[in-house]
């Protein structure tokens, strides 16, 4: 009579073995694996899915303008400083109206967010040379190099007295102090971007034949995009600021009435409400150039990467 080996684990059918606890190895895992994944992949309702953004997106910056306007009533009604010095929100809301109806609100601000997207694109235009130039060109970032970073740390405002010497009070002037303070911006970012790039990509891409001008344009500037996009939104930042220095110092009637000009005529006038109607007109354009523009295209491009996770 043949012995039994009684002592071995039986086999399942189609040869896959038991783990101890009694789980499947191999494919069990990998459909496990592939459950999961398609779980975590599965598209929520569109009702639920767009609450859940309202809330993560929407609810937030909504409860900070909330606070921040409840404590600038308190503030207003404790009688720190007299009203015509620290008047409330609803006298800054009734001179937005004022203006509002006076038919100079969309005026002014077009004036002043059409020479900042001007200017912003100019310096773009210049700045991107400029970086792979001094990002690629040893003795170039050697000599340059020092230099835009001094010029990123002057304060725009320095170069509005010069401008006006050489240009006069024209749109020249305000151009050029845009430029002076934007372009080191976006050159530097670009610069950063660059310096994060894994040699083992241009590597591969000299490889692959990607050499020169063909390999900074498919291989060199989008590994470097996260921190190009990080000097872009820095340099709005810069030209949005140099241009209100500019129209606050250098604003004339011949150059159009813009959102500086506002906040100047407004502090000469004495006029806090206006004086603050026309701050929160400058941030609410920062603001939406943050909300429209570049917080969306940060978000593609992280989640083309696979850096940040869809929202569902």
């Amino acid at each position: 009579m043949a012995h039994t080996d009684t002592t071995r684990s039986p086999r399942p059918a189609g040869g896959r073995g038991v783990l101890p606890g009694g789980s499947r190895d191999g494919s069990d895992l990998a459909g496990l694996s592939t459950g999961l994944d398609a779980l975590q992949s599965a598209p929520a309702g569109g009702g639920a899915r767009l609450g859940r953004m309202l809330r993560s997106r929407l609810l937030p910056p909504v409860a900070a303008c909330a606070l921040i306007l409840t404590v600038w009533q308190l503030v207003y009604l404790s009688g720190v400083k007299p009203a015509y010095v620290l008047p409330g929100p609803r006298a800054v809301w009734d001179a937005l109206v004022e203006q509002w109806y006076l038919g100079t609100t969309l005026g002014v601000v077009w004036t002043s967010v059409s020479r900042g997207a001007l200017g912003f694109l100019v310096a773009i235009a210049v700045g991107t040379p400029l970086g792979l130039l001094v990002g690629r060109v040893r003795p170039v970032r050697t000599a340059i190099g020092p230099i835009l970073s001094g010029l990123q740390s002057l304060p725009s405002v320095a170069w509005v007295p010069a401008s006006v010497i050489w240009f006069g009070l024209t749109d020249t002037a305000i151009y050029a102090v845009v430029l002076l303070g934007a372009v080191p911006s976006v050159a530097n970012g670009l610069v950063a971007g660059m310096d994060q790039v894994p040699p083992l990509f241009v590597r591969a891409g000299r490889t692959l034949g990607a050499q020169g001008l063909h390999g900074v344009r498919h291989i060199l500037l989008p590994a470097a995009l996260p921190g190009y996009l990080a000097g872009l939104k820095q340099g709005w930042a810069f030209s949005w600021r140099s241009l209100m220095a500019a129209e606050l110092i250098a604003g004339s009637p011949e150059m159009g009435y813009g959102l500086g000009q506002m906040l100047e005529n407004g502090r000469v006038a004495q006029d806090m409400p206006l004086v603050l109607a026309a701050i929160l007109l400058i941030l609410s354009v920062g603001i939406g150039a943050e909300l429209l523009v570049f917080a969306p295209l940060e978000r593609y491009v992280l989640r083309t990467r696979g850096l940040l996770e869809r929202v569902r």
